[in-house]
C-alpha cells in the first residue's frame, strides 16, 4: 500500500508527530499507517467525509486521528489524489483506550488536537457523535459486552450516521486462524497473560447490526496481509 506515492507522504505526515512520544511510538506508527490497508481505504472510500464528529473506540495511540488530521492537511494543500473523495474535516476528534501507555503516547503525539479519554470502551459515555469506528476491538471482550457495545454506538450515532466495524472472519479457515493467533501474542505481550477472544463469522455481525437498523455494507479489509478481515460499514438511515 505505501508504494503509493499519496499514501507514502500521508504515512510520513500522519506518523511524525509520534517522533515526541519516542521511538517504538514512531515506528508503530509508520509500520501499521503503511501495512494496515483500513487506513487508505477510510480515505478512497470517503467513509468518514462529511462527518463532524468522530469517535474511535479501542483508539490504540491515536493513529486514526493522525490519520485524519494528515489527510485534511493534505487535501487542503492539494496534495491528494483526483479520483478520492474530500477529505473528512472532523471539528471533534475523539479516541478512547483502555491502555494507559498507549493513551499517554497518543496525547503527546496529537496534543489538543485530539481528545484521548482513558477509560473502558464498555462504560464511557460515548455522548453524541456523526461517525464511531471500531478496529480490531470487540473480539477482545465478551459477546454480552459486544452487543452492549453495539447498541451503545447505535444509540450514540445521529440520524444518518456511519459505523465501522472492522472483525476477523471466523468462518474465513486459515486466515483467520493467522489473525486470531497475531492477536494472542500481541495481547500476551501487552497484558502478560493469555486472554479469550470471543470471534463471530463476519455474517453474524451483520446480521446483529442489521437487527440495530443499520444498512450494512461487507469490503474485505486485508488486502497484502495474511489475515481475512472484513469492514463493516454500517449506515443509519
Amino acid at each position: 500500500m505505501s508504494g503509493d506515492p499519496a499514501i507514502a507522504a500521508l504515512v510520513d505526515a500522519a506518523s511524525a508527530p509520534y517522533r515526541a512520544a519516542g521511538r517504538f511510538a514512531w515506528h508503530f506508527a509508520r509500520g501499521k499507517l503503511a501495512g494496515d490497508p483500513a487506513f487508505a481505504a477510510i480515505l478512497s472510500h470517503g467513509l468518514l467525509a462529511g462527518r463532524a464528529r468522530i469517535l474511535d473506540l479501542g483508539c490504540g495511540q491515536g493513529l486514526l486521528a493522525a490519520w485524519l488530521l494528515a489527510a485534511r492537511a493534505a487535501h487542503l494543500e492539494g496534495r491528494w489524489p483526483g479520483d478520492w473523495p474530500p477529505a473528512a474535516a472532523p471539528a471533534q476528534l475523539t479516541g478512547v483506550e483502555i491502555n494507559p501507555r498507549e493513551v499517554a503516547r497518543a496525547r503527546v503525539a496529537l496534543g489538543e488536537r485530539a481528545q484521548i479519554v482513558q477509560g473502558d470502551i464498555r462504560h464511557v459515555d460515548y455522548g453524541s457523535v456523526d461517525a464511531i469506528v471500531i478496529l480490531d476491538v470487540l473480539h477482545f471482550i465478551d459477546s454480552s459486552s459486544q452487543e452492549a457495545v453495539l447498541r451503545r454506538a447505535r444509540a450514540a450515532l445521529a440520524p444518518r450516521g456511519i459505523l465501522l466495524l472492522r472483525v476477523g472472519d471466523a468462518a474465513a479457515g486459515f486466515g483467520f486462524t493467522v489473525g486470531k493467533l497475531v492477536d494472542r501474542v500481541v495481547a500476551l505481550a501487552r497484558q502478560r497473560r493469555l486472554i479469550r477472544l470471543t470471534c463471530r463469522a463476519a455474517s453474524d455481525w451483520q446480521v446483529q447490526l442489521a437487527r440495530l437498523g443499520f444498512a450494512v455494507e461487507a469490503l474485505p479489509m486485508s488486502q497484502g496481509t495474511p489475515f481475512a478481515n472484513v469492514l463493516l460499514v454500517g449506515r443509519l438511515p
